[in-house]
């Protein structure tokens, strides 16, 4: 082996050594290898175009931190070739500067070029040109699709290779992936799709990176490749190869955020249960998805009805704050997963079975032992005798004994702190009432009166064939003439569209009748109005909108978007029902909006100037909104509220920051105050904000802002308020501890800010959760004077839960735990 330069990481009790250039990376049935080296290794997927570079560094050092080795991205095709042959590589598209900033921080990184990401990104990271390519069919034995592909993989695969950035150039890239999740939808191409993947790892291979090649999700991979697993819980999960390690490529910490549905949450307990039990099963590789989330700024968010958030309940917010306890929790878990490394990628495995779901995994190396204890029952603790000692197991748990003999880490025991997250009013301006908005009008007159548009067919086109994914927006355009002869005329007469887009707004004749979109999900859908005709040519006009296009599924591609038709007229003549279908009318279509023309989002358009400041309209369609502000004060991150708003985009200083749709509301039920980490978890369980808008809060990147005056433009699709729209900031109201005797509390205020309050702290056994707690049935009783010393006026403070600290607490029989609310 070459020799190797080390760069020795501090993470709390814990040293562990990163190589600053890997020279060789292999594999075997227990590991991944690394300069002769077996790890366990934890990664992270942080997506860069969901965040900014000014983000990146922070983001990246806060895994390292939280004691992640590597950090895995996808490769977003669609962003970085939006038109065929022309590339963007620039400001949050900057792959390799992303990858830079990982190792320049230490870390290894993971790429999945794919360059089908799914990741609930517009089109599954495929751009809409390659649809439109005649012959083309994605994702099966298809030259016309594999040259595209290959030609994409080649140029990212040579940009990494131009930089020395794979390990075997003395960079930190690690392994390396082609295709995603095929084995969900393999069997819907038959033979082809065979073929498929098999020249899927062929060209991969021909590539010449020198790091492992990964498909995930795909138990039929190629022998040359490494299949991997994603879920919820990977510890059953067995390589089709036994000379593969046992690798987990994603673990979902929670769950994307959609329009009307509630916010998923998946508790640290759980999670951290999912890691143990994987590494108890001889796993070697496991990562987070996601482990920062972030934000679908623009039209990224695929679908449809993605939400803009895409938060994912990860360790680190979509803001970029530490989700505590969750990162805290894992963190802890990390370190000690490093410490165990040798014993777990080289020991001997004894595994024995107590029954009722419990075993206890043993791994042995040159007289080191380390043990696992896994209770999978969902209700029942469970307790066992190893070796001549007793232990409890709760439920759903894992206890990790590093030398086997003494429980250092629970998964259900969360001892790190929990942080509730506030948004504090902008002190920079009296907000809202600062606000003062100019507007204008979408102008539809000549698109909905004149029908004016490029593109003219005798048929209805598909979406995606004529918008090529230039706007959410396409007009389809068509008259009748009706006289008074005409069976369809009439008082009952009716227009009937069948839709598969997202969100459908008709006019007749100029005239809006009626707007419909889908509210379980489901793209396809009828909107049927009575109209009212008048003798002669009568103007029908349809607006299709889509919400990003749909990015998973067999065959998604061909999923229809727009006006699929049949569209008709419908009426009766002596109780018999007449229909005139107008599906082959001449129609034309117009793509887009004015305003999106005109770039009215951008204040140094030429067309950008014209705005009017008097009679501001409420709850108008196509309204175009503008407003200054001053950036909020401090560090913490910004957010704008645009509840009172409905439906359509906002950009800060010309950059998109999203879609916004308020008005569309989870439904009632499913909620709860609490939540059972024990059991089999799945993105229905724990969910919160029934009832609510699915998103009001949109990040407002701290790089977007400039010193002194602001710009938010927002355009208003069905007609909102912009008088409630204001800016806070995001940051840690309280932080709270809830620590079992034994083990150190620590608490701490982010970004430089103290501890100006301790509103609770008792040590005994105290009740309820961070915000509610109380005093239980006995206390040690100076708790909360110890720890008003120990933490008022410090950024942080820590100390331990004992009684050595707090005296007698008069419990017996009780397990104590140290509990304390501090204000930030």
């Amino acid at each position: 082996m070459t020799s190797l330069r080390f760069l020795c990481v501090s993470l709390g009790l814990f040293y562990f050594c990163l190589s600053s250039l890997a020279t060789d990376v292999s594999y075997d049935g227990r590991a991944i290898t690394i300069d002769g080296e077996r790890r366990v290794l934890l990664s992270g997927s942080i997506h860069y175009p969901r965040s900014t570079p000014e983000m990146w560094p922070e983001l990246i050092r806060k895994a390292k931190e939280g004691g992640l080795d590597a950090i895995e991205t996808y490769v977003f095709w669609n962003a970085h070739e939006p038109h065929r042959r022309q590339y963007d590589f620039t400001g949050h598209l900057d792959l390799l500067r992303f990858l830079k900033t990982v190792r320049d921080e230490g870390l290894y990184a993971v790429l999945r070029i794919g360059p089908y990401v799914c990741a609930e990104w517009n089109y599954g990271g495929f751009p809409v040109w390659l649809h439109n390519m005649p012959g083309v069919e994605l994702r099966t034995a298809n030259s016309v699709f594999m040259n595209e592909m290959q030609n994409f993989t080649s140029l990212i695969v040579d940009m990494v290779k131009d930089e020395k950035l794979f390990a075997s150039q003395g960079g930190h890239i690690i392994i390396a992936q082609i295709e995603n999740e095929y084995g969900n939808v393999i069997s819907s191409y038959g033979d082809a799709g065979k073929a498929y993947l098999d020249w899927c790892a062929n060209m991969a291979e021909s590539l010449d990176v020198g790091v492992p090649w990964v498909m995930c999700q795909e138990p039929d991979a190629p022998q040359s490749m490494i299949n991997t697993c994603n879920g919820w819980y990977c510890d059953s999960f067995t390589p089709k190869n036994p000379n593969s390690p046992k690798m987990w490529t994603e673990n979902w910490t929670g769950w994307f955020k959609g329009w009307g549905t509630k916010d998923a949450h998946r508790t640290a307990e759980d999670v951290a249960y999912a890691v143990a039990r994987f590494f108890q099963s001889g796993g070697t590789f496991q990562n987070y998805y996601m482990y920062h989330g972030g934000t679908n700024f623009g039209r990224t968010a695929g679908g449809p009805y993605i939400a803009t958030s895409y938060d994912y309940d990860a360790p680190i917010d979509e803001y970029g704050n530490l989700n505590q306890p969750k990162w805290g929790h894992l963190k802890e878990l990390h370190l000690l997963l490093k410490s165990m490394e040798k014993v777990l990628t080289n020991g001997d495995v004894n595994t024995t079975d107590f029954g009722n779901s419990v075993s206890v995994t043993a791994f042995d190396f040159n007289g080191t032992s380390s043990c696992f204890f896994g209770n999978a029952n969902s209700t029942a603790d469970a307790n066992i005798t190893f070796q001549g000692n007793q232990y409890v197991v709760p439920a759903w748990s894992v206890s990790i004994l590093p030398d086997c003999k003494k429980e250092v880490y629970n998964t259900a025991r969360v001892n790190t702190q929990t942080s509730l997250m506030v948004k504090k009013v902008d002190e920079a301006e009296n907000e809202p009432m600062s606000l003062n908005w100019v507007w204008r009008p979408e102008h539809i007159k000549d698109t909905i009166l004149q029908a004016k548009g490029p593109i003219v067919a005798k048929q209805l086109l598909e979406q995606k064939a004529v918008a090529n994914d230039a706007s959410d927006y396409l007009w389809y355009m068509s008259s009748v003439d009706v006289d008074e002869n005409d069976l369809i005329w009439g008082e009952g007469t009716t227009l009937r569209v069948n839709s598969s887009g997202h969100v459908l707004h008709a006019y007749i004749n100029g005239k809006h009748i009626g707007s419909q979109w889908s509210n379980d999900g489901i793209s396809s859908f009828v909107l049927e109005k009575q109209v009212k005709l008048k003798h002669g040519t009568n103007q029908i006009t349809l607006l299709s909108v889509t919400l990003g296009l749909k990015n998973f599924g067999p065959k998604f591609d061909l999923i229809q978007t727009g006006i699929v038709g049949p569209v008709e007229l419908t009426g009766k003549k002596d109780d018999e029902k007449i229909i005139k279908d107008l599906s082959s009318n001449k129609w034309v279509y117009k793509v887009g909006l004015h305003g999106e023309e005109m770039e009215l989002y951008n204040v140094e358009s030429r067309h950008a100037s014209r705005w009017n400041s008097e009679e501001l309209p409420i709850n108008k369609m196509m309204t175009w909104y503008k407003t200054t502000f001053k950036p909020p004060l401090g560090t913490d991150p910004v957010v704008v509220n645009l509840e009172g708003m409905n439906k359509g985009h906002a950009w800060v200083n010309g950059q998109s920051i999203g879609r916004f749709w308020p008005s569309f509301r989870a439904d009632e039920d499913g909620c709860s105050d609490t939540c059972d980490y024990r059991g089999q978890y799945d993105n229905t369980k724990c969910v919160t904000n029934c009832g609510q808008p699915s998103q009001i809060w949109y990040h407002v990147p701290r790089s977007f802002l400039r010193d002194g005056t602001n710009t938010l433009v927002l355009f208003e699709e069905m007609g909102g308020n912009p008088s409630l729209v204001n800016f806070q900031t995001v940051t840690v109201g309280s932080a709270c501890g809830n620590s079992y005797e034994g083990s150190t509390l620590e608490l701490s205020c982010q970004g430089g800010r103290t501890i100006s309050e301790i509103r609770f702290a008792s040590f005994g056994d105290p009740q309820g959760t961070c915000g509610s707690f109380e005093k239980g049935t006995c206390e040690a009783d100076n708790s909360l004077s110890i720890i008003q010393k120990a933490c008022i006026g410090k950024v942080s403070c820590s100390i331990d839960a004992s009684e050595a600290n707090f005296g007698s607490s008069n419990c017996e029989n009780i397990t104590k735990r140290l509990a304390v609310e501090a204000v930030c």
